[in-house]
């Protein structure tokens, strides 16, 4: 069922490999980032749950006998299964009964709550998480340097980028959303029109709770303004409360672990290696969105506006590379963490895969302090303890700018228009 203008996806191996050994597939993620769309480039038949001609009859066919919206073609797509929870358990049901592979494909936008599915659907369906398009899919970086090839081994990473800094401002507030990247006349709009939907209509029906649309929106704000740090539950009640005196730490958990719910929010989780000393690790999580251009566009700035505040655009640039790795870090089973102890030691982002193989990143937009990022990098692969786990396979700093070179101390400097899964 291949859509016209379709874009290839790095997650669309992933797919076809997870139906190839498995009977159902869970893609999800959040919303306008294209789970629908890749789904149905595999998909030969398809169920609309959110059709507005046939989703009421579908819904009245899934409270009877939900059998019979399974009836299509494998793979079949049950798209925003969610909205009849019960499918869940009859995909898991129908897999058992047909012991075949690659049978259902079922995209969702919401996190179901606890209790809303009877099984868990291990060892029936599998979970992928899309998010939002990286600059390679995007066609912005050449993919000259493979992070595939860098734990391989292979550091021969001469190559130029073309993304100029305008450009990168431009690409984080933008985003990754298809329909943007497509169309560069809608994507000034794609993302604020992504973050007001958010706000009036996914956050309130995520969980049945009312929320106050001026403290979603305040909320968001705040996490925009704390972008990639470490930013406390407190420092984020404090920073609302100038515009908002009543929100309480319990509120804001609601309304925190709705936007999980719904993939707005994507905090970095703190890596905890096994150390040569006994220093203490930070464990809090570090503040991010699934994708940059949510918090330019919850704060209502353009490419223009980031331009002029450095400060903020080096964080927004974090955020986009954080995006990106996490894309093609998934295409390689592996993730994206952070590192900070006491002594305040820290690299930006943590690549480490399912492996045990892992990499130190530090992310700097401009070229003034890939000195000092380095120096960082190799303290901390000179701090791990490596009779207990692998040394680290290299050490990158990802910067904004144009040439990817590998230092004589061996650390790597690549642009982040330059990589690729």
């Amino acid at each position: 069922m291949k859509t016209k203008n379709y874009i290839s996806r790095i997650s669309d191996k992933l797919l076809r490999s997870l139906l190839e050994s498995t009977g159902a597939v869970l893609v999800e993620g959040a919303k306008w980032c294209g789970k629908t769309q890749s789904s149905l480039q595999i998909a030969n038949s398809v169920v609309y749950m959110q059709d507005p001609d046939e989703g009421p009859g579908y819904l009245a066919m899934a409270d009877t006998k939900p059998s019979l919206l399974l009836e299509g073609e494998p793979p079949l797509l049950l798209d925003e299964w969610q909205m009849a929870p019960v499918i869940w358990d009859a995909v898991r049901f129908a897999v058992d009964k047909r012991a075949l592979m690659g049978q259902f494909i079922l995209t969702g936008s919401v996190t179901p709550s606890d209790g809303e599915t009877i099984h868990s659907g291990t060892g029936r369906i599998a979970r992928m998480l899309m998010r939002p398009m990286s600059l390679f899919e995007s066609n912005e970086s050449n993919g000259k340097v493979s992070i595939r090839d860098l734990f391989e081994g292979d550091t021969d990473i001469a190559a130029k980028s073309t993304l100029s800094i305008e450009q990168i401002a431009h690409s984080i507030c933008r985003g990754g959303w298809p329909a943007a990247v497509i169309s560069e006349k809608q994507s000034p709009r794609t993302a604020m029109n992504y973050v007001d939907a958010v706000i009036n209509l996914d956050i309130q029906s995520v969980d049945g709770v009312e929320k106050d649309t001026e403290r979603v929106r305040l909320l968001l704000q705040s996490l925009a303004r704390n972008i990639s740090t470490l930013a406390t539950s407190k420092t984020i009640m404090d920073d609302m409360q100038v515009n908002e005196a009543s929100i309480t730490d319990k509120t804001l958990n609601v309304y925190l672990n709705a936007l999980r719910r719904i993939f707005v929010i994507e905090d970095v989780p703190a890596w905890q290696p096994s150390l040569r000393s006994k220093t203490a690790i930070r464990t809090a999580n570090k503040r991010q969105f699934v994708d940059p251009s949510i918090a330019t566009a919850a704060l209502r700035t353009n490419a223009t506006g980031i331009l002029r505040d450095f400060e903020t655009f080096g964080f927004l640039f974090e955020s986009l590379c954080t995006r990106d790795l996490r894309v093609y870090s998934q295409a390689i089973d592996g993730g994206v963490f952070h590192y900070r102890d006491k002594s305040d030691l820290e690299s930006d982002l943590i690549i480490k895969l399912n492996d045990g193989r892992w990499a130190p990143v530090e992310v700097k937009l401009g070229n003034k302090q890939i000195e000092e990022a380095a120096a960082n990098l190799i303290k901390l692969s000179q701090k791990v303890d490596t009779e207990k786990m692998y040394q680290p396979t290299f050490l990158m700093v990802i910067t904004g700018g144009q040439v990817a070179y590998r230092r004589p101390d061996g650390v790597l400097v690549i642009p982040i228009g330059c990589l690729r899964d």
